[in-house]
């Protein structure tokens, strides 16, 4: 579970405020939804253009990628049956006026749809999904020339998974040994992904740990208009 440590450590404008604050901040709340709708219903067009030229948008399966990368493979798991689908639980922003920033945070519950035999002995698939509650945090900025809202990076923190039986009662088993090879948080969705030949991407933020902090820490930064890094994979 997370601390009940407050991880901020400055108030930013997130309610209320002026006229412009409240526009900036709900143009960053749209921007952030448009993942779970664009995505999954395969609009690339519109959901591309929630992005910077140079984005970077990170997953449990495709680890760091520049968004036309992440388009291409998604496209690609897509034409070869991979089913994933997003429930948008709440979206709030905050924003830094003075430096034409915002971080985007939407609640979600990432859905992965998939079909494995329940155990070795068994003759038939079972279907079954995993759902992933998360939070995706959209590292946005203004654009000054055009006043639009643009996400440059946007990493999750993965928080809590199950395994949803799609008949109600058949799932496969997942040994504690594989499941001991992914981090709290996404170790169901790791593991199953990593049963369809997915390199997961074990140091992504959960709901605790050092992560939690440094995430925490580059979102301030980002607000405050220094330069952030979110590539700490394999530092």
């Amino acid at each position: 579970m997370t601390s009940p440590t407050d991880p901020h450590t400055t108030c930013y404008s997130h309610i209320n405020g002026s006229a412009d604050e409240l526009l900036d901040r709900l143009a960053v709340s749209e921007l952030c939804k448009g993942w779970p709708v664009y995505r999954d219903a395969s609009e690339w067009k519109n959901y591309r253009s929630l992005f910077t030229e140079d984005a970077t948008v990170w997953t449990t399966w495709s680890g760091p990628r520049h968004v036309d990368d992440f388009i291409a493979i998604s496209k690609a798991g897509k034409e070869n049956g991979v089913f994933i689908m997003h429930r948008e639980c709440g979206t709030l922003a905050e924003l830094s006026p003075e430096h034409r920033r915002a971080i985007g945070k939407m609640k979600a519950t990432i859905t992965h749809r998939f079909q494995f035999q329940p155990s070795a002995a068994a003759a038939s698939v079972c279907e079954f999904d995993v759902d992933c509650d998360c939070r995706f945090i959209f590292f946005c900025e203004k654009d000054a020339a055009t006043g639009q809202w643009k996400a440059k990076y946007v990493k999750l923190f993965y928080e809590k998974d199950k395994v949803v039986p799609v008949d109600g009662h058949t799932a496969p088993r997942f040994t504690r040994d594989e499941l001991g090879l992914y981090p709290q948080g996404y170790r169901y969705l790791g593991a199953a992904q990593a049963r369809l030949g997915y390199e997961i991407d074990l140091e992504l933020p959960t709901a605790s740990g050092c992560l939690w902090d440094r995430m925490y820490g580059e979102m301030e930064k980002w607000l405050e208009g220094a330069e952030v890094d979110l590539f700490w994979e394999g530092k």
